[in-house]
Order: C-alpha cells, then structure tokens, then sequence
C-alpha cells in the first residue's frame, strides 16, 4: 500500500505559452502524492488495490510524465491525495512528452517536496487534473475532508476530555483518581494539592473560547477572580500552570500578552494577584518568596509595537519579585518564508530536483563537477540565508533555559507571547519534554501534544490551511507564469533567490510551520540524547506526515471547542490508536521505538548546554526528497535495529532451547525416580525368593531328617514318602496351609510365602512305632489317632523333640506355637 506524503500547494504551469498559475506560497492541502511502481496491469484494476479505505478517485490523467525522475504514467487524483502510477514501456509517449510544447504543473509539498507534472499539449486533462486538486485541496466544509468520509474505523480512543483531566490528575500527585466521560459531563473534576486546583470555570469556553474546558490554577484563587483577570489578556488567555514540580512546587505557566496599551499604563488587580499567586512560598523554612520569571518569546521591540495596539508586555514593578525576559523569537510569517526558502534551497541544491536536470553545482556528473568556488560559496551561504536553523536554535535555546530556571533554581517561569499559542505552546512543550522524563515516551509525548497543542488552542486550522469550524474560504485567484519552470522562491542562474510576491496580505496568511519547527526541535534534542526518548525519528516522521495529511481528525479544527463542535472524535479516526495498531503488530522491534533508549540513563530533566543547541538539518525529513541517500542518517539505527532484531530472535530459540533442556531434566528426574523404585522393587522381590529358597531348604533338611523321601511336583507341591514303610497301604496328608478345591482336590494358599504337600504312607499309624512316639509327645492327638497340628506340616514325621528344636527356623516358618516347645 501506498504511504502517506502530504503536499502541501498546487501550483501550473505551461513551458510554451503563458498559461494559469495558482500561488502556492500560502496554500497548505491534504494532498499526498505516491509513486507506485511499474505496472502491466489495466489501470482500472489498480485503482481498487491501492486505494484506502473510503478513497475515491475524483480525476485521472494519461500520458503523464513525472518531470522529477522523467517517468511516464497515469496520474490520478483521489479526495485525498495524488497516487502516480509508472507504466512501463512507454518510451514513445515519453519521446513526444519531452517536446518543449508540453504543459507543466508544479506542486509545492509541505512535507519538503516540489513535483512537476508534465502533460501532452492541446489536452484539457492538465486543467482538468489543476481543478480537481482546488477542489479537493482547498474544500469550502470542513465536513468535504476526507478524514470524515473515512470515519472513525477501528482507529478510535477515548475522550481527549478524559485524557486532558488523567493529565492534569498526574501533575497534582492524583494518579490515583481516574478521569470517565460521567466526571466531565458532571464538572466533579476540581481536585486540588495544596497549592493548585483544577478549576470548570471555563467548562463552557465562557472564559476563552481557545482554552480547554478545564484549567490549573493556584488554590487560592477563586473562579470570580479568575473571570476578573481574563479581561486583562489578549483573547482572554489568563495565566494558567502548564507543569508543575512535584517537589520544590515551582510551576511553568503560559498566558497571551497582557493589554497594557500604547502607555504600558494599564493594569488589573486580578491578573496581578494571579501572576503572583504562582510564586508560592519557598520550602526552606526561611518564608523567602519564590521568584517569577515572565518569559516574553518576541522580540522587544515586536512587545512594544503590540503596545500600539493595545497589547504590550508586563512592567517587573507591577509583578512582584518578577523579572521580564525577552526571547527574540520571530512570527509566524517569518517561519513561513524562512521554511519557503529552506524547501528550495534543498530543490536548488540537492542531488535530485524538480526540473528532472542537474543543477548548476553538478554539471560534471558528479556533486561538485563543474562548479566554480564562488557558487559553492554561495549555495553553502543560501542555507544561512533561509533562517530557518537559527529560529529552530532561537526556540531550543528558550525552552532550556526555562527547564533551567525551573529545575535549578526552583523558579516559576511565565511564558507568552502575542496571543499565547504558537511560540508560547513551542517554548512550553518544549521545556516540559527537558523537565519531565515522562514526556519522553509514547504514553507522555501523546499527552503532552494533547495538552499543550491541541487544549490551549494552537490553530492547526488556520496554520495547516485546512477550512475551519466557520467554512473559511481561500483565495484561488490564478496568475500568468513566466514560461519557465523554476521554484518558488523564484530560481536564479547565480543560485540566488528573489522573493516570491503573494497575492494576499500577512493578515491573510495564516498558515506557518509552527508544529513542524517544534517537531523539528525535538528531533534536536533527541539528536543530543538519543538514550532518553522511548520513540525513535522515524516515529517523528511519520507522526509529522500524518499531522500534515489530515488523515485522522486529532489535528483538525483550531481549539477544543471546535473539535467539539464538529465532533471530531466520534466522526473521524485517531492517530495516536493508528500508530498504537502499528507498534502492537510488530512490539518493541518497530520502527517506532528507539533502540538506544534507557529510562534510567536520564530518568530526569535534561539541561543541553548552549554548545549543544548548534542545530543541523534534520536528515530523514528535510534530505529526504532532495537528497535521497544523504538523508539515511537512520541507515546506522535500522542496521541497529536488524541485529536487535537478530538478537531477539536468538534470545527467544535460546529460551526455547533452555526450556527444552529444562523439560528433559525434569524427564530424566522422573526416570531416574522410576528407575530407583523398580531397583527397590526388585531388591525386595530378590530378597523374598532368597529367604524363600532358604526356608524351603530349611523345610527340606527337617523332612529328609525324619528319614523321608521329598518329591517335588510340577505345580510346586512336595509328597513326602517314609522310607521305613514303603508299602504303603493307607496314605494321609497334611497341608501347610491346606485348601480344598469344590472338586475335592488339594491346593496351597496363595497368602502363604511356602506351600508345602506332605504324604505319608502307613499301614496303620497308630500301632507303629513312630506313631507311638507321635502319640505320646502330641497333645494333639486325638484318639481316634487323627493329628490336628495347626496350620503347619505334622511333629510326627519320626523326628525327636531335640532335633525339631534344632530346626526352629523350619518350624517357625509353619507356625507352630510357641507354648508347645515351653518346658
């Protein structure tokens, strides 16, 4: 899919006859324009395949050459950016659109870029192409963007309002509490500390229409003197704490100018005592006042000309214990023309330009073939000459010093300048991002762009050139061109610049790159400490873009009350969940995450000393049109990033590897248990056969003592034959132990550990000698000469009472009771 890259003006031109140009100097659009590779599909197909969701083509044009890289195509324009499509072998059309009679139209990008479009003459599709991009790039609603066709999608968050307050819960030592959607509609959200409290008095933009709906203010304070002092600044932006310290209780406010008028005359009790309230009493036991720096970012003598108009700045006699500081920041309309000549410088002297062509320093082929020393001289001077790294070092060396002040010399810190939301919100966020470390990661950098951006009404509208709440209309008038294509500011054979003249007055120009200067500046500083930021530069950069683009709905409108009136958050998506969606699909491998971050390294504020403040251009967004491989300054972080990345995927077969490893040792524990209970069992089963084999040796020994023959059957039965009578004629048996089967047959007992069959053969046992013997030492012996022996083989086997003694051993293993060998 195409990746979004907004421009910014649209701009035609014809290279053979004066035809229509429309000034791009002051025109910012929703625009982006992507180049698709080489396709030998229909176009027709294409179009579904790369379009997002809700996109629409609105025009198209064939036969197009894109005069940068001297390409042919198919240019189409869709409600909300330009998708250019390369169509291969086209060497034909390409021959004939290089003839010098085609028409040209030229785009001025926000985003750094020039585009010039050539098409075939005597064709209307160039006008066609020029009316499109006006309607699509300047609508006359807010509600014709394409961030409201597209819709919230799945790219939706909670309530800013909600966020705002969690914020401001977190600045006042109440992470506790959790903002909801019932707490703001109730107004149930003044929590205070012992010095701050949230206020509603502008719950209904009453007090400002530009402020959020909640504010910090000190305790004590109340709401009336609060509406009191908002008569006393411009757009009645009173002061209020942006950032408080939670352990020394020194604060960073903001406000706009003070209306002092031409005399510098005029004061108000209110606003007085509320600038005083910031500067609570030291806590150092000695009760010394706290003291106030009012940080005025214009330069004075732009203070005293607001005087004329009845603004002005404040006078340090009326502000007790104050001191003004001014920081010589420029306006608006400075920024504007400083970043107008840094674009085309960059297209001037950057290795790929607009024109298709080499430029003047590259004639040889090679960067600097052919240049003379005093056009390198002056291409290198050109930079200088934009102004556009020392504003951003004007705003970095302002914000420090504020983080300097508050952090080390426990003073509170004023910031203002003419109406309180353009240098005010740089100087501001940027000395929070210093101050504090929570800034610094995804969860604070969102909520602080949230707070000091979008709450305090910085005019995203009005400077991004989008139509606001009201329906602005923008100015459309076209002019002749010259006939040859240059940039804007015009391009010159010596490599100068001359001025481009706008058809509208600075009152009527608006637009600024007010947000891309901060953002530029954080990308300074993470330049500086690239181990505090928990995001890397390229989340910068496309944070940036989508900012431009007008994707989602975050930035639209000029304040909080705006966006509520449009409903912005239930009608459009959000970037900030876009981006979430982004990095949840990958984790802490994307993009967007700084490898090099460690939270303990800087785990508070950041002071940059003045030699660190040198900017440079900031490669992955200003080199990144004009000098393609100059500008991968990330090459060496997404080299970083691929063996983190390695690493990770090592370290997680390394866990799976040691999990298995794991598993087998718990296997082999488990065997080796069993191992140890089969030895145990067979350790036991071969100690019962050995005293088995013993007792039935002992067994044996005592029967063939008393002179019988022992004959061992199959079944483990034994039959005992006596040798003094082999004739048997009368057979008896005893058992140990005996059971009788239901078939009359004889079995030992299992539960016995010997089953032992004894037989003997007798004519008659009563009237033999043995059995006489038998008679006279058993007692039990019956009369009727039957034996009654308990559960054991017979005493009467011909063995004498000492020899049976002998064998105690045999006897004890048939049970014979003890009493009967008592004496």
């Amino acid at each position: 899919m195409a990746t979004l890259r907004p421009p910014r003006s649209v701009s035609s031109r014809d290279s053979s006859d004066g035809s229509e140009r429309l000034d791009g100097a002051g025109s910012w659009d929703a625009l982006e324009w992507t180049k698709i590779e080489p396709v030998t599909r229909s176009v027709s197909h294409v179009n579904s395949e790369f379009l997002l969701e809700a996109e629409r083509v609105i025009e198209e044009g064939h036969g197009v050459v894109l005069v940068n890289r001297d390409e042919a195509g198919t240019l189409f324009v869709t409600n909300f950016r330009l998708l250019f499509l390369v169509v291969k072998n086209q060497s034909a059309a390409r021959q004939i659109d290089r003839s010098p009679s085609r028409r040209l139209l030229q785009i001025i990008g926000k985003d750094m870029r020039i585009i010039v479009f050539g098409f075939r003459p005597r064709t209307k599709q160039r006008h066609v192409i020029f009316d499109a991009l006006l309607r699509c790039a300047k609508p006359a609603r807010i509600w014709d963007l394409y961030a409201f066709t597209c819709g919230p999608s799945k790219f939706s968050k909670p309530n800013s309002k909600v966020r705002l307050l969690n914020e401001y819960f977190r600045l006042l030592g109440k992470g506790s509490h959790c903002a909801s959607v019932s707490m703001v509609e109730e107004g149930s959200f003044t929590l205070s500390n012992d010095l701050w409290r949230i206020s509603n008095t502008n719950s209904n933009y009453t007090v400002c229409s530009s402020y959020p709906f909640a504010l910090i203010v000190p305790k004590s304070i109340s709401d009336e003197e609060v509406i009191q002092a908002s008569t006393f600044r411009a757009r009645c932006r009173i002061p209020v704490v942006s950032w408080c310290h939670p352990g020394t209780g020194a604060v960073l406010g903001r406000s706009a100018q003070p209306l002092v008028g031409l005399m510098m005359n005029m004061r108000s009790n209110a606003d007085e005592k509320l600038v005083s309230s910031l500067c609570t009493q030291l806590v150092d036991g000695k009760g010394s006042r706290r003291k106030l720096y009012i940080a005025d970012a214009r330069p004075r003598k732009h203070a005293l000309a607001n005087g004329a108009m009845g603004g002005g700045s404040e006078s340090s006699s009326n502000y007790f214990h104050s001191e003004i500081v001014f920081f010589g920041i420029d306006n608006i309309h400075a920024m504007r023309e400083s970043f107008a000549r840094l674009r085309d410088y960059l297209d001037t002297h950057g290795a790929a330009s607009s024109d298709g062509m080499s430029s003047f320093l590259r004639h040889g082929g090679s960067t600097w073939g052919g240049g003379n020393l005093s056009s390198m001289s002056a291409s290198v001077s050109t930079l200088g000459d934009s102004g556009w790294l020392i504003h951003v070092q004007s705003v970095l060396a302002g914000s420090a010093w504020i983080a300097a002040r508050i952090a080390l010399e426990s003073a509170s810190v004023l910031v203002h300048c003419s109406d309180g939301w353009d240098r005010t919100s740089q100087l501001v966020s940027l000395a929070n991002l210093m101050l504090d470390p929570y800034y610094r990661t995804f969860a604070g950098f969102q909520a602080l762009v949230e707070k000091d951006w979008l709450a305090f009404g910085h005019p995203f509208s009005d400077r991004i050139g989008m139509p606001s709440v009201s329906g602005t209309s923008f100015d459309l008038t076209r002019q002749s061109s010259t006939g040859n294509l240059s940039s804007s500011p015009v391009r010159q054979s010596s490599g100068s610049f001359t001025p481009q003249t706008s058809n509208t007055s600075h009152a009527q120009n608006n637009y600024s790159p007010i947000f891309l200067q901060w953002v530029d500046c954080v990308s300074q500083l993470l330049r500086v400490y690239p181990f505090a930021f928990e995001f890397s530069s390229t989340f910068l950069v496309d944070f940036l873009d989508c900012v431009l683009s007008c994707r989602f709905g975050n930035f639209l409108c000029n304040s909080e009350k705006e966006r509520e009136k449009c409903g912005i958050y239930e009608a459009c998506g959000c970037l900030w969940a876009y981006f979430a969606d982004l990095r949840s699909l990958e984790g802490s491998s994307h993009a967007h995450y700084n490898l090099f971050y460690d939270p303990l390294k800087h785990n508070g504020p950041i002071f940059p000393p003045a030699a660190a403040l040198a900017p440079t251009l900031w490669p992955q967004f200003h080199l990144r049109w004009a000098c393609p491989s100059e500008s991968q300054a990330g090459e060496l972080e997404a080299e970083s990033r691929s063996m983190a990345i390695k690493f990770s995927e090592l370290q997680k077969a390394k866990e799976a590897a040691e999990m298995k490893a794991k598993e087998y040792s718990v296997a082999m524990e488990t065997l080796k248990a069993e191992l140890r209970n089969e030895k145990r069992l067979s350790s036991s089963a071969v100690n019962l056969a050995q005293r088995a084999s013993k007792e039935s040796a002992a067994i044996k020994r005592a029967i063939l003592s008393l002179g019988c023959r022992v004959n061992y059957t199959s079944n483990g039965d034994c039959t005992v034959d006596i040798e003094s009578n082999p004739t048997g004629s009368q057979e008896k048996s005893i058992q140990s132990p005996p059971r009788k089967e239901s078939d009359g047959t004889m079995e030992r007992d299992d539960n016995s550990d010997l089953s032992v069959s004894v037989t003997v053969v007798s004519d008659d046992v009563s009237s033999s000698p043995l059995g006489q013997v038998c008679e006279t030492l058993c007692p039990l012996r019956t009369r009727d000469g039957s034996c009654q022996w308990p559960s054991a083989g017979c005493a009467q086997l011909g063995c004498q009472f000492v020899g049976l003694k002998a064998n105690f051993d045999a006897f004890d293993h048939l049970s014979i009771y003890d009493s009967y060998f008592e004496s």
